[in-house]
């Protein structure tokens, strides 16, 4: 079991597929080809040469059973999935859907496809195949794996040959001798034409064939709705032949898609009916029954018949598609080697304890259906009761919209423990379509682009490299990358420089695509492979539009991606499955969470967290703030990026909280939204859907959790920056922030994007010599040449500098966008400022030449005068200090209105949330007094104000209002 064990856990860490070729899969198939090809030379010549084999088979016939026992079928006993606690049942797996048929039942063409994909000498081998076990040793020499089992071998093994013998991979050599020699014992008790049709019929009761069903004429009926063998197509029959090699990964319903009527296909290019086609090519020269039956032309109209399945009934199982994950794991825990014969699971009777915390698996589930199933029934009121939610803005402005299908994952990022799984939204519903196919599995199967989910991987990748920090300036300017490809800003707006931080919390595409360049695509590519991101590719073909997320990747993977950042930068493969005892009791597994392995530095991992914290915290971030964790009347620490791909096809929310400081959990959370066959969402954001839903499963699950905050680790220093370069501040920089940095990384060289110049102090005019002011020297933007290592973008940045020149709102560059300052006009956080101005281009004019004084005339002598009176001067009144203001009442008023009211007091407001919705809360609260200026929070959603507040490092303390997705 110990070594089964080992190579789960090695499948885990590359992507849980199995590794063709290479090393030690070579060594170990030599060490059974090589003996096993020696002994079947032995029993091929006899005692002729080789008088030693008598000995070796006696030695391994030993407590071999009868061969005749294959003559009686048993029933098995099904296995029992239950969630973590080990009381609430989730699945019953293996009570067999199965019925025994006779040889005449069977269409000869059923015998003739199974025959010619598993076995071609079947009807002529002694009960194995010397030839196979030659090529399969060649080839395994070679680097590869192959089988080389016949029908009966195969058949021996699931019903003659001891179970223990068979799960053990330590004893395969031995497995491997006495199947060979069962085999041709049992050839031998089943002599002839006779024998080999009661081996081939016994074989065919005895094979899974997926979605529970025992045996072919099962197959038939649960997949096809037939009952009498004979009525199948040629092309129904290869199928059913292809299925054995590997149930679960080709079971046709989990492989279907639903039809607009509801109706089940099975796609052409899935894997499954690729291998049918296989099978048909291969009857073509290997039928032996129906030989000179079919033509060719036969062969090749059945590979482009549809694979149209009957009504399916399926078993009301508790979190469907965690079930099924469970039952891909135990099939490697129970099997090893050999999980795509073993039928331990479905037979064993095994009670199998999971990772699943139920009480969170029925949140997740609530919250999915509240996204994706609630907008679109008659009375989402009355559904919204039903499912136990309070109906709220946000699904009511999802109603119209085209967003039919959701899915959720929380992990438990330090053990790799899956703690909810939701595939898609409502596994049983009733009424499917292209758009919702409950049953399919996106987080695991779906292939979908994350958008700007993807970015903190590109970023924590320059960070670990010591390449970026998170002052590194980048210039958000629209460029042409290349091609006449230039992307822009979800907003259409360009702010020029600003840093890192501010680039990735505020999700800006520009300056993620200049950090994939500095990165390196290949690079960043590999790095989310450690990640454990399982790409659909084996290379990039996305280019540096991989920086915004445009290639395919399972959104499960990056949901465990996160979690390494959350973990401190170390990848813990993911677990379904905590213990396995057996029929009587006795523990066969016990899961111990594995180290896993280091990804990026802990520095860097928390670099990356202490940016995407700033995400829920409305004191840093006014758009993304707004959906911040709230445990009773305090913020939770917690780290959220979100995703809008292209076309609005895939939205997606990331994040997590903060670790327990104990035995508790540390959950990471995933969620997806969109349509299963990937259409259009009707131009919906993130923002809108799945980030509510991530809030909401987040605030549920964790109401009664602790309170913690993200640790910083030993190595990170804390440096004083220009707020737009980055930089060590210079004696022009006119705003400053704390930055934290890897030690050793922080910033030496002092702010350079800002030159010195002599300007005319009264008119701000480039000062000479003569002028008629006074001359003072001022600093000036000189952003020329910050890029100019790369040219494409220097270009670009020339443009935006004349553009920029005239102020905010100036349209133009290769996509027509406007400039602004950081962030947007909505909110100046730094004012409405670049760090400085642009340098004049005019010179003062210089002073005119006095004229010449005229003749003196003499002064005519004094009269006596009387004395003045003496006045007196009065003592000048000091300015008075502005008067305080009052906060007033909001009742009634939507933020906008009361947003007004406080402009015309003199405050200074900042919105967190809607503008357009009622006001929910103040801070300072209402009747508070407060000088002219002070900055006032103002909550427009339903959530009160949270009393933990203030600035992390790198930003003002306060945002204000709006929502612009990412």
């Amino acid at each position: 079991m110990q070594v089964s064990l080992a190579r789960r856990a090695a499948r885990r860490r590359n992507g849980g597929r199995r590794r063709n070729g290479g090393g030690s899969n070579a060594v170990r198939g030599i060490a059974v080809a090589f003996p096993l090809f020696l002994f079947t030379t032995f029993l091929l010549l006899g005692v002729a040469g080789f008088a030693g084999v008598v000995g070796a088979y006696g030695y391994y016939s030993q407590g071999l059973s009868d061969p005749a026992d294959l003559a009686e079928l048993t029933f098995t006993e099904p296995s029992i999935i239950y969630d973590r606690t080990g009381t609430i049942e989730l699945a019953r797996v293996g009570v067999e859907q199965r019925e025994v048929v006779r040889y005449e039942e069977i269409a000869p063409l059923v015998i003739d496809a199974t025959t010619s994909v598993e076995d071609k000498s079947f009807w002529t081998n002694t009960g194995f195949d010397p030839a196979s076990i030659l090529a399969a040793a060649i080839q395994t020499l070679q680097g590869e794996e192959r089988g080389a089992s016949t029908i009966t071998q195969q058949l021996v093994r699931q019903r003659l040959l001891d179970p223990a013998l068979v799960q053990d991979p330590s004893r395969r050599v031995e497995r491997k001798i006495k199947e060979i020699i069962q085999s041709v014992r049992l050839t031998q008790a089943f002599e002839g034409q006779d024998g080999k049709k009661a081996i081939i019929t016994a074989y065919l009761n005895q094979n899974y064939y997926g979605n529970l069903l025992y045996g072919v004429k099962a197959a038939a009926r649960g997949y096809f709705g037939i009952d009498d063998l004979s009525q199948l197509t040629l092309a129904q029959a290869a199928i059913l032949a292809g299925i054995p090699q590997s149930p679960s990964t080709y079971d046709l319903v989990r492989n279907a898609v639903a039809r607009e009527d509801g109706t089940l296909v099975v796609p052409a290019a899935s894997d499954i009916v690729v291998r049918r086609n296989y099978i048909l090519e291969l009857m073509k020269t290997r039928s032996v029954l129906t030989k000179g039956q079919y033509t060719d032309a036969d062969y090749d109209a059945a590979k482009e018949e549809p694979v149209v399945l009957a009504k399916q009934s399926a078993p009301i199982w508790r979190a469907p598609h965690f079930v099924l994950r469970v039952r891909d794991e135990l099939t490697s825990i129970l099997c090893g080697q050999e999980s795509q014969t073993c039928t331990a699971l479905e037979t064993g009777g095994y009670r199998i304890v999971t990772t699943l915390d139920y009480t969170m698996q029925q949140a997740a589930e609530k919250w999915v259906k509240a996204m994706a199933i609630l907008p679109r029934t008659p009375d989402p009121k009355a559904y919204a009761k039903q499912i136990g939610v309070t109906y709220a803005t946000w699904m009511a402005n999802l109603r119209g919209k085209d967003l039919n299908n959701g899915a959720l994952a929380a992990l438990d990022y330090r053990t790799g423990e899956i703690l909810a799984y939701v595939g898609s939204a409502d596994y049983y519903y009733t009424n499917p379509n292209d758009q919702l196919q409950p049953q399919y599995d996106v987080l695991e199967g779906g292939w979908r682009q994350p958008g700007s989910a993807f970015k903190p991987i590109n970023y924590v990748t320059g960070i670990n490299d010591g390449t970026l920090t998170a002052a590194t300036m980048l210039m958000d300017v629209t460029t042409d990358f290349g091609g006449g490809w230039a992307p822009f800003d979800a907003d259409r707006l360009e702010r020029g420089p600003l840093r890192l931080r501010q680039a990735l919390m505020f999700s800006l595409n520009i300056p993620s695509i200049k950090a994939m360049a500095m990165n390196g695509v290949d690079h960043v590519f590999e790095v989310a492979r450690h990640f454990g991101i399982r790409w659909k590719v084996p290379q990039p073909t996305a280019g540096l539009s991989l920086g915004i997320g445009t290639q395919e990747l399972h959104p499960i993977d990056l949901t465990g991606a996160y979690g390494a950042i959350a973990n401190g930068g170390v990848l813990v493969p993911r677990a379904t499955v905590l213990q396995v005892t057996d029929a009587n009791g006795d523990e066969v597994y016990r899961y111990a969470p594995p180290q896993g392995e280091r990804v990026v530095s802990e520095q860097a991992a928390y670099v990356i967290t202490d940016i995407l914290a700033g995400n829920t915290n409305p004191a840093m971030n006014p758009y993304w703030g707004q959906f911040r964790i709230v445990s009773g009347s305090a913020r939770r620490p917690a780290a959220l990026k979100t995703g809008t791909n292209d076309e609005s096809r895939d939205l997606m929310a990331f994040g997590y909280v903060a670790p327990s400081k104990d035995a508790g959990r540390s959950v990471v959370v995933g969620v997806w939204g969109g349509n299963s066959d990937n259409s259009e969402t009707g131009g919906l954001f993130s923002v809108e859907a799945v980030t509510f839903v991530w809030q909401a499963f987040l605030a549920e699950v964790t109401k009664d959790w602790p309170i913690n905050d993200f640790v910083r680790p030993s190595g990170i220093v804390t440096a004083t920056v220009d707020a737009w370069s980055g930089l060590k501040p210079g004696p022009f920089s006119s705003r400053v922030v704390d930055e934290i940095f890897i030690q050793g990384t922080a910033p030496a060289r002092e702010d350079d994007i800002r030159i010195p110049l002599q300007v005319e102090k009264e008119t701000g005019l480039l000062w000479q010599e003569g002028c008629a002011g006074t001359p003072e020297t001022k600093g000036f933007l000189a952003l020329e040449n910050v890029e100019s290592a790369w040219p494409n973008w220097n270009k670009a940045n020339l443009g935006w500098i004349e553009r920029a020149k005239g102020g905010a709102g100036v349209r133009g560059g290769p996509s027509g966008t406007r400039t602004t300052y950081f962030y947007s006009p909505y909110y100046m956080p730094y004012g409405k400022s670049w760090g400085a101005a642009f340098p004049p281009t005019e010179i003062c004019e210089l002073a005119p030449t006095p004229a010449p004084s005229p003749t003196e005339s003499p002064t005519p002598s004094p009269e006596a005068s009387p004395t003045p009176t003496p006045t007196r001067t009065p003592r000048p009144t000091p300015t008075p200090t502005p008067a305080q203001v009052e906060i007033p009442a909001f009742a009634g008023e939507t933020g906008g209105q009361y947003f007004n009211s406080l402009v015309a007091l003199g405050l200074d407001p900042v919105i967190v949330g809607r503008r357009g919705q009622p006001v929910s809360g103040v801070d300072p609260p209402p009747g508070t007094l407060v000088d002219p200026g002070t900055r006032v929070i103002v909550y427009t959603d339903a959530t009160p104000p949270p009393t933990t507040t203030g600035a992390g490092p790198g930003g003002t303390p306060v945002p204000g209002g709006g929502a612009v997705p990412a």
